[in-house]
């Protein structure tokens, strides 16, 4: 078994470096490199991805995390999740043809750029080859990964949500239908006007000195990561000590910034919070996806849309849009960022309606998956189904079926980690509210207390645990969406 183990131990030093490299690649890719290049720079990232498969599936790998994978017992806790984890990893990738999964790279680097191009000039056309090859993939490797447990769909939310298959999904989402969507659509009955004072110009180099002082606010620790640009926020990084972030900013609506930077700082707490041991390892990072989006969704609306975090920070926020914001009250701004409406864009949706969003994206992709819905008829399918969800229809497909680039990465299974993520924060916010008065410590001017239960209760486990088996210990139950759709009717009943 020593000679199992340090084998392990050696081959996941080559794992981890690599994992780097295509975490540095793909930071560039959607920051700084232009459009040629990151043509070019896709044959780089199907090499990258050429050399972990051969990893993975070498034979002598693949025995020691056998050997390991058998006598795991004897190992302790954090590598013993660790090596069962590797034996599945293993097991699948084995199962895809390696010119498939390296051509598979290759195609979702590539894809990436026309997409952008394709959502900016509003023609899915261009994008469809790249995505009809995508969706390709995916249902084969339904096929190529399927277990006795696992089947079709289900593959593919397992790589997003361990544990997490169809039956708990319909579950989660039957439930929001039930209590729910009714209470939506009778708030939302009455479209709600956007005041004039939103309407300005908001100059973007100004949100973004805001969106520096939320950072601050928030403490992440700027010597361990940075903020950019990108047409789709979102948060990579490597370890505790490379935390990257993006935002993007629209001069005529500006809280949109806003909130995707308190949104991406939850996620890239999470990561800087994990254990320092943890480092150098499989074990770092976020658990699962809808666990990382309970820290982000978590800040962004149980910390970010409530009172006492803005009776503190207002005031900072009119200093900087002194000519915009200047006869705004604090009342008349925050009834403008918990308006609840029927909006066509997921990520500049209010918390009320946004799982609405995910469950349309749900039902899709199971269609999608089953060969039920081809890509062709992608846009008109979502428009339709957009009118029976939220009464209104897409004005193009830039703000329909374009405006997520998660399809272009091959991202089937990941959505609704994003509803999933926003009911467990709830459940978070209620067994944290147990401890200490949450909003109450907003007032002191940062969200030091929070992050540290976070920290203890979720962050420092990393990927050592199961998503559900942290929930456990942080709340002591299993998942319960009755505290999501509680908070959203108790909130917005008063709103």
């Amino acid at each position: 078994m020593k000679h199992a183990l340090d084998f392990y131990l050696k081959q996941r030093r080559k794992i981890v470096a690599l994992n780097y490299v295509g975490f540095v690649i793909s930071w560039d890719m959607e920051t700084d490199a232009a459009e040629q290049s990151i043509t070019a720079d896709s044959e780089q990232v199907a090499v990258v991805s050429e050399m972990s498969y051969r990893l993975l599936t070498d034979p002598e790998f693949e025995n020691a995390v056998s050997v390991l994978y058998e006598n795991r017992s004897s190992l302790d806790e954090v590598l013993k999740h660790e090596i069962e984890d590797a034996y599945k990893r293993v097991r699948d990738t084995k199962k895809i043809p390696q010119d498939e999964y390296t051509a598979y790279s290759e195609l979702t680097s590539k894809a990436y750029p026309v997409y952008v191009k394709a959502k900016t000039e509003n023609n899915f056309e261009l994008f469809r080859p790249y995505l009809e090859k995508i969706v390709e993939f995916c249902r084969k490797q339904t096929k190529w990964l399927e277990t006795d447990e696992l089947k079709g769909y289900d593959v593919l939310l397992d790589q997003y949500e361990p544990h997490y298959t169809q039956a708990k999904y319909d579950a989660f989402f039957n439930a929001l239908r039930k209590r729910l969507v009714p209470f939506v659509k009778e708030v939302t009955a009455k479209p709600a006007a956007v005041p004039d004072w939103a309407k300005q110009n908001f100059p973007a180099d100004k949100q973004r000195e805001f969106c520096e002082y939320l950072r601050d606010v928030m403490l992440f620790d700027k010597t361990r990561g940075i903020m950019k640009q990108s047409e789709h926020p979102f948060t990579s990084g490597f370890g505790t000590d490379d935390v990257r972030i993006t935002n993007h900013y629209y001069e005529n609506k500006f809280d949109s910034s806003i909130f995707s930077c308190i949104h991406e700082t939850g996620h890239a707490l999470y990561e800087q919070q994990c254990d320092k041991s943890l480092n150098g390892t499989l074990s770092g990072g976020g658990a699962s996806l809808g666990l990382h989006e309970s820290q982000s969704r978590f800040y962004e609306n149980i910390v970010g849309r409530c009172r006492a975090f803005w009776s503190v920070h207002f005031t900072k926020l009119k200093s900087i849009f002194e000519e915009q914001l200047k006869d705004v009250t604090l009342d008349e701004f925050l009834a403008y960022i918990n308006t609840a409406e029927r909006s066509f864009i997921r990520t500049e949706a209010d918390e009320l309606t946004y799982p609405l969003h995910v469950m349309l994206r749900y039902e899709i992709e199971q269609k999608i998956i089953k060969g039920e819905l081809e890509v062709k008829d992608l846009p008109a399918y979502w428009n339709d189904k957009f009118k029976e969800y939220f009464g209104i229809t897409p004005l193009n497909d830039a703000v329909g079926v374009l405006q997520d680039v998660h399809w272009a990465y091959g991202n089937f299974g990941y959505f609704p980690t994003y509803a999933l993520g926003s009911a467990i924060a709830s459940q978070l916010y209620h067994y944290m509210n147990k401890d200490f008065d949450v909003e109450q410590s907003l007032k002191e001017g940062t969200t030091a207390k929070i992050n540290e239960w976070l920290k203890e209760r979720v962050h420092k486990y990393g990927s050592s645990k199961y998503p559900d088996e942290i929930l456990r210990l942080a709340t002591g139950e299993d998942f319960n969406p009755d505290y999501y759709i509680d908070y959203l009717i108790n909130k917005y009943a008063k709103v």
